[in-house]
């Protein structure tokens, strides 16, 4: 359950015990599960979301039950329970359908104290509410996603300090009968300053939960070593709180985080120069680096600790690891966005998500139609003629203007907007016309008529 990075691992092993060895890790799970049923029951009294608030809306005008609305909500729903999981940083450019109602959602873990940083674009022809919405899934999966930041607007910035470790979905979904081409960007990162100058988390070598004092106590922080005097400083906006010397910490200090429920301690410190009552910024020099206390006999370090309410010390490791994941080239031609592709040859694979190491959720045939939905990276995320989605390879697609070949309909015949003998009907196509065939699905060719019309014609239609 705990991410092993090595390089937190890599170095000064006598430092630590495997955190596997923690008794108190044997109850974290009924621990995360006690806490999601508490936040279900606070979840019952919140108010409502801007998200929610408009269908509501549309409940009060009679629009909720109508089909275009049950579809609203229905795709809101999906998008939730089908996210695909992507890794961060992710960007994402897509095109959003006004005539039907579409969402776009996205999967991501996040470590307790990671920053989620969300930056959301929409242009369409008309003005238009965007809603985006964070979803915490709970670890118990009969229980319902929690909303955990909500907004609406155009176009914006929305961030998230996560406060325990989880997925979560982002959800992007326009307003009824609004549309036009987005692009999201979502990148994590640590929610406070590292705290010592000129170090990262490299230096932490000594981390939470070690056992001390010969197993009677466990350690309430991490450990991060630099030379005696180099600068330790303020990893949030607050107040400081406290400034003391004592027995075990030596000389410390304590930050009432003005941003978040916290409290930051600092221990061992060589010296202070701040007072108590005093208002810090990000990254204010607080004291120096120094083994006081009872880490008379170590190495200089400063010994940091995130005290949440309610909750006590928590592991502050992910507050200050900067992760350094970096986006992939982003080599998907965007001219495709909205239209249709199709396959270039057989046995390509649809999968849940823009990677090679995700689920293949089927093999397609060559010259599959697919409706490119946006672009990330090398992948599509594409729309089945079906309804299904998933991601395919951009080079391993094609546009559909070129047709495959010309061909005469020997039978009269209807043109339907879909794959499916109950689709509705676009054009009655006279025996004896010539159309263009695009592609093929589920026994159905894609064809263009004379009229210019695109749709679909059953593969028994005669076609010569």
């Amino acid at each position: 359950m705990w991410l092993m990075i090595s390089e937190r691992f890599r170095t000064e092993t006598m430092w630590r015990m495997p955190r596997a060895s923690h008794p108190w890790l044997l109850l974290l799970p009924l621990f995360v599960q006690a806490c999601d049923q508490v936040d279900q029951i606070q979840n019952d009294f919140r108010e409502l979301t801007p998200h929610e608030a408009y269908f509501e809306s549309l409940s009060a005008v009679g629009l909720a039950e109508t089909a275009l609305g049950t579809e609203w909500a229905t795709v809101a729903a999906t998008a939730l329970s089908d996210a695909p999981s992507v890794g961060l940083p992710f960007v994402e450019e897509g095109f959003l359908f006004a005539e039907t109602p579409e969402a776009r959602s996205y999967r991501v873990g996040l470590r307790r104290g990671q920053r989620l940083s969300i930056d959301v674009t929409l242009e369409g022809n008309e003005p238009a509410r965007v809603f985006v919405d964070v979803y915490r899934l709970p670890a118990d999966a009969s229980l319902s996603p929690l909303p955990v930041l909500s907004s609406e607007s155009e176009s914006g910035n929305l961030e998230y300090v996560s406060t325990r470790q989880a997925d979560y979905v982002v959800r992007l979904q326009p307003e009824l009968l609004r549309g036009g081409r987005y692009r999201i960007d979502l990148r994590v990162a640590a929610s406070l300053v590292f705290p010592v100058q000129d170090r990262s988390a490299r230096a932490i070598l000594s981390v939470f939960g070690d056992d001390r004092d010969g197993g009677r106590r466990q350690h309430r922080g991490v450990d991060i070593f630099a030379p005696r005097g180099t600068p330790v400083l303020s990893a949030t906006d607050g107040r400081v709180s406290r400034v003391r010397t004592t027995p075990v910490g030596g000389n410390v200090v304590w930050v009432n985080d003005s941003e978040q429920p916290q409290r930051i301690y600092y221990a061992h410190l060589d010296s202070q120069v701040v007072q108590a009552g005093a208002i810090v910024k990000r990254g204010d020099l607080l004291g120096m680096v120094g083994n006081t206390g009872n880490a008379r006999t170590t190495p200089p370090h400063l010994h940091f600790s995130v005290y949440q309410n309610r909750r006590g010390a928590v592991d502050p490791y992910y507050f200050v690891y900067q992760p350094a994941g970096t986006l992939p080239d982003a080599s998907a031609p965007l001219d495709h966005l909205g239209t249709w592709t199709r396959t270039v040859n057989e046995g390509i694979r649809l999968r849940s998500a823009p990677s090679r190491r995700s689920t293949v959720v089927a093999e397609l045939e060559e010259h599959t139609p697919l409706r490119v939905l946006a672009a990330t990276g090398s992948w599509y995320r594409v729309r089945l003629p079906d309804g299904q989605d998933g991601f395919v390879a951009a080079r391993l697609t094609e546009a559909t203007n070129l047709p495959l070949r010309n061909q005469v309909i020997a039978n009269a015949s209807d043109l339907v907007s879909g794959p499916s003998l109950t689709a509705p009907v676009m054009e009655s196509v006279e025996a004896g016309t010539g159309v263009s065939v695009l592609g093929s699905f589920d026994g159905f060719l894609y064809v263009q008529s004379p009229r210019g019309y695109t749709g679909w014609m059953a593969g028994d239609s005669g076609l010569n």
